[in-house]
């Protein structure tokens, strides 16, 4: 890398130790995913001798022995660590290099969430438990690879008697927990950081405010930062869902809709297309008011992400690190996609001397909201 950039990697069973600098050498490209949603993932590519120890270590976790191999990758930029992952080797391979008589060793893998789907537990009783304590119980046992759950309680709270119902585990823990947050419009995902061996385990809503990264910039002459950049506007993709719950006594049918516009989901696009379809939700009928609405609105959110963009940029004329799940402002587009964006994934790039971004944006209208970009 160069002074600027400097990568850091971490390797081994459960608690993973620094990397020598002999492995560092080795390593010819790094690639990590994340996503607003969803697993994160990474690929490592390494150029090794036969007989490396780098070699004989990847060849032992794939014969299951240590079971769980962690890797956690972590870049400096400008005196400033970011945690790009902290995950699990899924699946390796090996090559011959025979111009240089090395082999090359090809490490793939997710974050810790796929240790959370190892192992089906279904039927394992949580008796008066709701759904926030359900997550907090079943993230308990992964404190070990320092996994830190936050839990934003729903607005609906269902404490089932156990003399009415006892809740039960369907699946395995990632599936039980994802399930959990759809039945309230809420997001379950893996944040690494701030520092290396530490996470945060998130379960709630998906949160659209907060702190603006520094601004992307297009054909600002010396202030340009991004190398390609292209929009896409989908007008068919907003929908207005709606969900039927019947009133408790006379069981008549009542349809809840409601907008996409919530203190976590603000307006980013002053311009918004209008709804083309009606998304009509199945098996709401025993559903709260409260708890349609939650779900309604989460989805509407969703699909009225009808603009979206796409490009890469040089980290180092960006100056930091771009993340996934923030906000980030645009300058040098154009009136109609100026302003902020939701960052919904970004995939990292390294090679040595050399760190680039690919990102992917979304908001649901264009014409920015605001009078000047922050910068």
């Amino acid at each position: 890398m160069t002074n600027a950039i400097e990568l850091s990697l971490w390797i081994g069973p459960v608690v993973p130790i620094k990397a020598s600098k002999t492995i560092i050498d080795a390593l010819q490209s790094a690639k990590v995913t994340t996503r607003a949603t969803g697993a994160s993932g990474f690929e490592l590519n390494f150029l090794i001798d036969v007989d490396s120890p780098l070699q004989t270590l990847f060849l032992i976790a794939g014969g299951g022995i240590p079971p769980v191999m962690r890797v956690i990758v972590a870049v400096t930029v400008n005196g400033t660590m970011n945690v790009l992952i902290d995950g699990v080797m899924t699946n390796h391979h090996v090559g011959t290099d025979v111009q240089n008589g090395k082999s090359t060793l090809t490490v793939i893998g997710e974050d810790l969430t796929r240790v959370m789907d190892l192992f089906d537990t279904s039927g394992l009783p949580l008796p008066a438990m709701p759904p926030e304590a359900q997550v907090a119980l079943l993230l308990v046992k992964y404190a070990v690879l320092g996994v830190a759950p936050m839990i934003i309680p729903s607005v609906l709270i269902d404490v089932p008697l156990p003399i009415d119902r006892i809740p039960r585990q369907k699946g395995t823990d990632l599936k039980h927990i994802r399930r959990l947050a759809d039945a309230v419009g809420y997001v379950f995902y893996q944040d690494p950081g701030p520092e290396p061996g530490i996470s945060v385990a998130y379960w709630g809503p998906q949160i659209k405010v907060g702190p603006v990264q520094p601004a992307l910039a297009v054909d600002a002459d010396a202030y340009t930062n991004v190398e390609k950049l292209q929009f896409t506007f989908r007008n068919a993709r907003k929908s207005l869902p709606i969900v039927i719950i019947q009133e408790p006594l006379t069981k008549a049918p009542i349809p809840i809709t409601v907008g996409d516009i919530s203190p976590l989901n603000p307006p980013l696009g002053a311009i918004q297309p209008i709804p083309t379809r009606i998304d009509l939700t199945k098996g709401a009928a025993k559903w709260s008011a409260m708890r349609a609405m939650l779900i309604a609105m989460a989805r509407a959110a969703k699909s009225a992400e009808a603009v979206s963009a796409s490009g890469s940029l040089n980290v180092l004329r960006y100056g930091r690190v771009l993340k996934a799940r923030g906000l980030v402002g645009l300058r040098g587009a154009g009136l109609a996609f100026d302003g902020l964006w939701y960052v919904t994934g970004v995939t990292h790039h390294l090679k040595r001397g050399e760190y680039k971004q690919d990102f992917e944006l979304s908001r649901n209208g264009l014409v920015s909201t605001l009078g000047s970009i922050p910068t």
